[in-house]
């Protein structure tokens, strides 16, 4: 490989894990349940999960009920489409950063498999409650739509007479008013109900608002075509997520822990939890690789002014609601994400994620931040994908609907997506059908999703990825930006060409985190800290009463 000597650091690490975590699964079995709701004829059954499932979950079970179930040729938004939510292995329990869910199903978008992922409460009330699956299948009659309500004695399909159309924060309101402040919720906003392309799955932060996401590849339209709105659960005296070997669990909590609060990226003060994500628009900008105008230049000028630390500098001068360190789910001890304020202090958005900040930002040329705040907003109230949908701008743009630069028309066309205005359908079919429509040539995407906020030309590893995942232009599919521009792990020469090793191995490696319900970024720390990997191991054998066997080796994360 043309890199940096401390590159076979990081490939060294991704090989052990994916031996280590080659567990026989089959010991120390946590019998689970799953979840089918067949939305044609609205029958609800609660059921084991499948033997030849057992102890799985988030990516690695949502990928299994879709490769096992799931015909590769229907239509995404047909009937005989699935969409599975489920929280991952460890997800429920007391070890940090493991509130993660994953949402499965064949992508309206790249036509393949998907996994989109957040982290939310939504998902730890999920494992608390017992259930390894929620499955939905079938498709209910034209214009009907349902709402799911589970709590600890079992789940039941309501009719919604009104509402579809109301933005987010209102329905959210309005169902914690019915079903009480602490519930967790799953939705669609109108660009769902629409069955547009670019919708996701919306979820709750810890503050009940409706700002988390499963943003990537549609399944929000897949969620929409189904004619279901809603998904809320109540964990009131749920049964909990049980060790089996909790002397060894609390142990390895407490070695990833450790290594999470010791490690610069990840520590309290430390680069996430002081300025969060967008903490990397300066670092990439520097670096050549932050995409600008349609992502014709590697480099925007009014990088600073939409910066991480732009941000943290805004939240700490306006007070109020403003807030760096916000955690997205309960067992979060890093603190990424952000509450941005208003001049006067009153909400505006959260969080203002890099992905966020780029797509409505740089890629769009716009600069200033309130005006992003205002996109991304508007996005969460909608149920948008805001990387799909900033791509799609800035294609727009690029097809002279707009001129770069301009913030005002930029909110105009995302407004347009939630009227459901014929302009608004096509942008919200994503960056490459408007691309099409508009005539243009210059269509950031891959497999049909627009790509986010990694210039590939200048950071080759992230463009392997992009190229080779069946779920086409997503960075969480094989996060290379860590050895590639952070040196996390050893460090990678951006422009080497000669990447498959290294893009392959990420992607198993992630594949496995986005199936433990491990937040991506603890991949940091283990990376460089052995201890936290250990830590990882502990908690997953604590759970599940296993043990690491490299004589049977089964590499999760290839398999997924």
């Amino acid at each position: 490989m043309v890199v940096h000597h401390k590159s076979t650091r990081i490939l060294k690490h991704i090989a052990c894990l994916l031996t280590v975590f080659s567990l026989p699964f089959n010991e120390g079995y946590n019998m689970s349940k799953i979840l089918r709701v067949n939305m044609s004829n609205q029958e609800v059954k609660q059921l084991d999960l499948p033997t030849k499932y057992k102890n799985r979950g988030g990516r690695w079970l949502t990928d299994s009920f879709i490769l096992d179930e799931v015909d590769p040729e229907c239509h995404p938004l047909g009937p005989n489409n699935k969409l599975i939510f489920s929280p991952g292995m460890v997800t429920g329990t007391l070890s940090p950063n493991s509130g993660r869910i994953s949402v499965g199903a064949k992508s309206p978008l790249t036509g393949g498999i998907k996994e989109a992922n957040a982290g939310t409460p939504f998902a730890e009330q999920l494992a608390l409650l017992g259930y390894s699956a929620v499955v939905v299948e079938g498709r209910a009659d034209k214009g009907d739509f349902w709402q799911l309500f589970i709590d600890k004695d079992g789940a039941k399909l309501t009719k919604i007479k009104d509402g579809l159309y109301d933005k987010l924060s209102i329905c959210y309101k309005k169902l914690r008013e019915e079903y009480g402040e602490n519930v967790g919720i799953a939705s669609i906003g109108t660009s769902g109900v629409q069955k547009l392309a670019s919708a996701g799955v919306c979820f709750n932060d810890p503050e009940g608002r409706a700002t988390r996401y499963a943003g990537r590849g549609g399944l929000g339209a897949v969620m929409g075509s189904k004619g279901l709105k809603y998904i809320i659960l109540d964990d009131t005296d749920a049964p909990g997520v049980e060790s089996k070997n909790k002397e060894l669990f609390n142990e390895g909590r407490k070695k990833l822990a450790k290594a999470l609060m010791e490690h610069d990226v990840t520590k309290r003060g430390g680069t996430l939890n002081s300025y969060g994500t967008a903490a990397l628009i300066n670092v990439l900008n520097e670096a050549g690789g932050l995409p600008t105008n349609n992502f014709r230049y590697g480099r925007f000028d009014g990088a600073e002014k939409i910066s991480g630390e732009t941000i943290a500098k805004a939240c700490e001068e306006r007070g109020g609601v403003g807030t760096m360190g916000h955690h997205c789910h309960n067992s979060c001890i890093i603190g990424c994400s952000n509450v941005y304020p208003k001049k006067d202090g009153s909400y505006y958005a959260s969080c203002m994620e890099y992905e966020s900040v780029w797509s409505l930002g740089a890629d769009c040329g716009i600069d200033d931040l309130d005006k992003v705040a205002e996109m991304v907003l508007l996005c969460n109230e909608y149920g948008l994908d805001t990387i799909e949908i900033g791509g799609t701008i800035g294609v727009a743009m690029e097809g002279g609907l707009a001129e770069f630069g301009d913030a005002d028309k930029a909110i105009e066309l995302i407004e347009e997506i939630g009227k459901g205005t014929p302009v608004g359908k096509i942008l919200g079919s994503g960056a490459t059908v408007t691309g099409k429509t508009l005539g243009v040539e210059r269509v950031p995407a891959v497999k049909g999703q627009g790509m986010p906020a990694y210039e590939p030309r200048a950071v080759k590893g992230i463009g392997y990825v992009y190229a080779t995942s069946p779920m086409g232009a997503d960075h969480t599919a094989g996060y290379t930006i860590a050895p590639e521009i952070l040196g996390v792990g050893g460090s990678a020469d951006p422009l080497a060409t000669d990447k498959a090793d290294l893009a392959r191995g990420f992607q198993d490696t992630t594949a496995f985190i986005d199936s433990s319900g491990y937040c991506l970024f603890i991949a940091f720390a283990i990376l460089d800290i052995p201890e936290g990997f250990e830590g990882v191991i502990d908690t997953i054998n604590g759970v599940y009463g296993t043990t690491s066997d490299n004589d049977k080796i089964s590499k999760i994360g290839t398999d997924v």
